[in-house]
C-alpha cells in the first residue's frame, strides 16, 4: 500500500469507458482514477463487468468509447506504439492462472520473457529463478502445475506476471474458487509483493472484507458504472444505497436467516 503521508501521482486515468454486447451496455460511462504505486480494487457483484472493464485496460476488449490515460499518455487502440508500450509496462494476472499444464512452473514462467523480449537464455533462467525464490517456489521448478496446490498455483502466476517487471499488474479476480483460507492468504501475497516490487495493483473481486483490508483505495461498479471510489475508511462509511446493499449483505443474509427462523415471509429474488 502506497505511502498515507504522500500524494502519489496518477498513474491510470480511465474516462468514460462504454463496451456493450448486444442490446446489453455492460460498461456505461465508467471511470477509474489509479495513484502511482498504489492498489486499487474494483468492487461489485458477479456478472457486473468487473472483468470486462479489467480487459478493456488490459487491451484484451476494445470499449466502444472512452479514453484510458496511461502514464500521462493516451492508449488510443489505433497508436500501435503507445499500446506496445503499455504491454511491456503491464501484466495481467488472469482469474484461471492461465498455465500451460504441459510445461513446468520453470518453462511457464520464462514465458513472457522467452515471447516479449529479447532477452539472452541465460538471463531469462536467472530472473525466472529470481522470482521463484522471492515467491518461495524455487524447489518446485521442475513440477508441473498438476502437482501443485491452488495457492501455489496463484503464485506461479505471480512470479510470471512479476518477471518481466512490470509498472502495472491488473489481478482478475484473483481468489476465484479458493477456500477462506486460501482467499486471505491471495490478498495478503497481493499486499506483500505489491509492496517489495513497487508495481501498482487494479484487483477485481467481490471480496470485501479483504479488498478493504489492502487496497488504498476502492470503487463499486454498479449498473455499469462506477457508484463510488475512495479509501477503504469511506467505502465503509459511506451510505449510498448500492455501496450498503453490496457492503451489508453478509449482515442481511442474518437477519433475514433470523427472520425465516421466526416464521416470516421474507425471500426476495432481487439480487439473484
Amino acid at each position: 500500500m502506497s505511502d498515507p503521508g504522500q500524494t502519489p501521482e496518477l498513474f491510470l486515468d480511465v474516462r468514460g469507458i462504454r463496451k456493450r454486447f448486444g442490446d446489453y451496455d455492460v460498461l456505461a460511462g465508467v471511470d477509474l482514477l489509479v495513484p502511482r504505486g498504489s492498489v486499487v480494487t474494483v468492487l461489485g457483484k458477479s456478472g457486473t463487468g468487473k472483468s470486462v472493464f479489467l480487459k478493456c485496460l488490459a487491451g484484451l476488449v476494445t470499449p466502444d468509447a472512452g479514453e484510458i490515460r496511461f502514464d500521462g499518455r493516451a492508449l488510443d487502440a489505433a497508436n500501435a506504439a503507445s499500446r506496445a508500450e503499455f504491454r511491456r509496462r503491464c501484466s495481467y494476472l488472469f482469474q484461471s492462472n492461465a498455465l500451460f499444464d504441459s510445461l513446468t512452473v520453470l518453462e511457464n514462467v520464462a514465458l513472457p520473457l522467452e515471447q516479449t523480449t529479447q532477452v539472452p537464455n541465460a538471463e531469462i533462467r536467472t530472473r525466472c529463478l529470481e522470482a521463484l525464490r522471492q515467491l518461495e517456489l524455487e524447489r518446485f521448478r521442475d513440477q508441473h502445475p498438476g502437482q501443485l496446490s491452488g495457492g501455489m498455483l496463484k503464485r506461479v502466476a505471480l512470479a510470471r506476471a512479476i518477471v518481466t517487471r512490470p509498472e502495472l499488474v491488473l489481478f482478475d479476480e484473483p481468489t476465484a474458487g479458493l477456500d477462506p483460507l486460501r482467499r486471505n492468504a491471495v490478498f495478503e501475497m497481493v499486499a506483500k509483493y505489491q509492496r517489495q516490487f513497487g508495481f501498482t495493483a487494479v484487483l477485481v473481486t467481490h471480496d470485501v472484507p479483504e479488498a478493504l483490508a489492502v487496497s488504498d483505495r476502492v470503487a463499486l461498479l454498479d449498473g455499469g458504472q462506477m457508484r463510488f471510489q475512495g479509501t477503504p475508511g469511506a467505502f465503509a462509511a459511506s451510505e449510498d444505497p448500492a455501496v450498503r446493499a453490496f457492503r451489508d449483505s453478509a449482515g442481511a443474509l442474518r437477519d433475514t436467516i433470523a427472520a425465516l427462523r421466526r416464521g416470516e415471509t421474507v425471500l426476495s429474488e432481487d439480487n439473484l
